[in-house]
């Protein structure tokens, strides 16, 4: 270029047509962010018509939701003026005149004269460059999708042969558990149906004899030990029966509301036969009265649990019960004062045919407290069971509404 050249292009002409013609939207600002001079390529940027910016705050420019934001930014800026360069790592947005948000890069170059500072700022729609960048973006995403598709089918194939190996092995261990339990009733049931089977007989026969000499006390006395030998089977048939319909889910139950304490009360009367001499069953009730329970599975509870604290229980001890209504759940609490239940024995305690080892010359199936967590589960609640050796046992029941 010829020196002529140079200095038209450095003349006011030369700055001013820079100015007019660039392709890029230039504006300039005084200190108080005023546009004082824009080009036409910044006007028809932000979609003004010529000279319809002048005398605006630089905020016109920006979206509605970073005006407020921007203007603590702006005064930061100008008690420190710097230049930034294009980019400069920034996610910046600009708002046209009808509210269009665009992305765009702005670069400021401030500078200061005798009539004030001001700065200068060179401004581009980076809009189609960001596009491209999200559908690169995209793209690589899509990829590591094939990828991790591809990765997770072979994945699911590992993952389905593992669950084969783990289905496989559970099905031994059932039919390992479905062993030892076979083998477990055949021990309770050919011991607890022979104990009352061999009490009938020796019964029937001494019934008869003592029925031909005619001592009425001694016949009545074989007639009640008949009597509970049945009742005893009654019992047992009764918990084989309430498994099963356990196991096929075919248990009917209808939660209706019920008053605790009168409940209660009355299945106490019903059990006093079973105590033991100088026994005898404490009850307190405490909060409202009325909670939704099934009538029938709730008998078998509490039978099952105060007739287990009454046998495990010496003579002349109570057995406390307690009751509770909140806002949200019943409690039931049975305690007793007898023979107690080892740590290592509570984990096993509700499993199928499982007798505590210090309860093994006591009579009972090993079902009861089973079928006492499953009835309590499907009345929404739950049994619990605090106990320590010769000290007695807290049996829990928790129901929530």
């Amino acid at each position: 270029m010829t020196s002529k050249g140079k200095d038209k292009m450095n003349s006011k002409q030369g700055i001013d047509a820079i100015f007019k013609f660039a392709t890029e939207g230039i504006l300039l600002t005084n200190d108080k962010s005023e546009i004082l001079h824009i080009n036409p390529s910044a006007e028809k940027l932000f979609g003004y018509e010529s000279g319809e910016l002048i005398g605006q705050k630089i905020e016109i420019l920006l979206p509605a939701h970073l005006k407020e934001r921007h203007v603590s930014h702006r005064d930061n800026f100008n008690q420190n003026p710097h230049a930034r360069s294009m980019g400069a790592g920034l996610e910046l947005f600009a708002a046209k005149k009808d509210g269009t948000e665009f992305p765009v890069e702005i670069s400021l170059s401030p500078y200061e004269t005798d009539e004030g500072k001001f700065v200068v700022a060179f401004i581009v729609d980076v809009t189609l460059r960001k596009e491209a960048e999200k559908k690169l973006k995209n793209y690589s995403s899509d990829l590591e999708k094939q990828v991790g598709n591809r990765t997770l089918i072979l994945q699911e194939a590992i993952t389905e042969l593992e669950n084969t190996k783990s289905e496989l092995n559970e099905a031994l261990e059932k039919e390992k558990e479905l062993s030892e339990l076979k083998t477990r009733f055949v021990s309770m049931a050919s011991h607890e149906f022979r104990t009352p089977l061999a009490t009938i007989m020796s019964s029937l026969s001494l019934v008869k004899a003592y029925g031909d000499k005619g001592d009425h006390e001694k016949q009545d006395k074989h007639i009640g030990k008949i009597k509970n030998s049945i009742a005893n089977l009654t019992d047992i048939l009764n918990d084989f029966l309430s498994v099963s319909k356990l196991e096929e889910g075919k248990v009917d139950f209808e939660m209706l509301p019920i008053n605790i304490k009168e409940y209660i009360e009355g299945i106490i009367v019903e059990m006093q036969p079973l105590c033991k001499e100088g026994q005898w069953i404490d009850f307190e009730h405490k909060g409202d009265f009325v909670f939704n329970l099934d009538i029938k599975l709730m008998r078998h509870v509490l039978f099952n649990l105060i007739s287990n604290a009454l046998k495990f229980s010496p003579n002349s001890t109570n057995v406390e019960i307690f009751s509770e209504i909140t806002t949200t759940t019943l409690t039931i609490e049975v305690i007793d004062k007898g023979i107690g239940i080892s740590k290592a024995d509570q984990k096993n305690l509700f499993e199928r045919f499982f007798r505590a080892r210090n309860a093994s010359n006591i009579q009972g199936t090993g079902l009861g407290l089973n079928i006492v967590a499953s009835y309590a589960e499907l009345m929404n609640g739950k049994v619990e069971v605090i106990s320590s050796e010769n000290k007695g046992s807290n049996f829990k029941l928790t129901f929530h509404k």
